[in-house]
């Protein structure tokens, strides 16, 4: 009995030491909230919609979008990920999409607006980030990476090139 006993306590402190590293990761890796914003007028012809998680990765990338874009008539709304629900594609030329791969699946709202959005996905540009740098959503042509701070240059001209036509822009 008393062996029994003994292998009981530690499968339940392995247990527990599982259930501590999922509280770890989760605080360690989950992604920040960002408050929404907008540039320029509203009411311009050409709208871009970009929907992101926050870190610095994902962060320096936005501001880069949306500093080449800023200067231009092209309305811009910067969104987090938890917000695509409410958006409808039809009012926007294009949209970015920056999401990290948590729990080894994509955060649900994105899963789930990448599904609903099938027919508009030609205007939809997607950068998936994870761990590995390879994991995306099946069916979606999406450019991948890690967020390494030193390599938000090259995503950003990627993405650049992938919006311009989509937003009828021109260097």
């Amino acid at each position: 009995m008393k062996g029994f006993k003994k292998l009981l306590w530690i499968f339940l402190g392995l247990i527990t030491a599982f259930f501590l590293f999922l509280i770890w990761y989760q605080y360690r890796y989950s992604m920040d909230v960002i408050d929404p914003f907008e540039v320029n007028a509203p009411n311009l012809e050409i709208k871009l919609l970009v929907a992101t998680q926050g870190s610095a990765f994902k962060d320096s990338i936005t501001n880069a979008v949306v500093d080449y874009y800023r200067p231009n008539s092209i309305y811009i709304k910067v969104i987090d990920v938890s917000g695509l629900p409410e958006i409808d594609p039809a009012d926007f030329n294009a949209i970015l999409v920056i999401h990290t791969w948590e729990n080894w699946k994509p955060p649900t709202e994105v899963k789930s607006f990448i599904e609903r959005t099938k027919n508009d996905s030609n205007k939809i540009v997607v950068l998936t980030t994870s761990g590995e740098g390879s994991y995306k959503m099946e069916d979606v042509d999406a450019m991948t990476g890690e967020s390494i701070i030193e390599e938000v240059p090259v995503f950003t001209g990627k993405i650049i090139e992938r919006l311009n036509p989509l937003l009828n822009f021109k260097d």
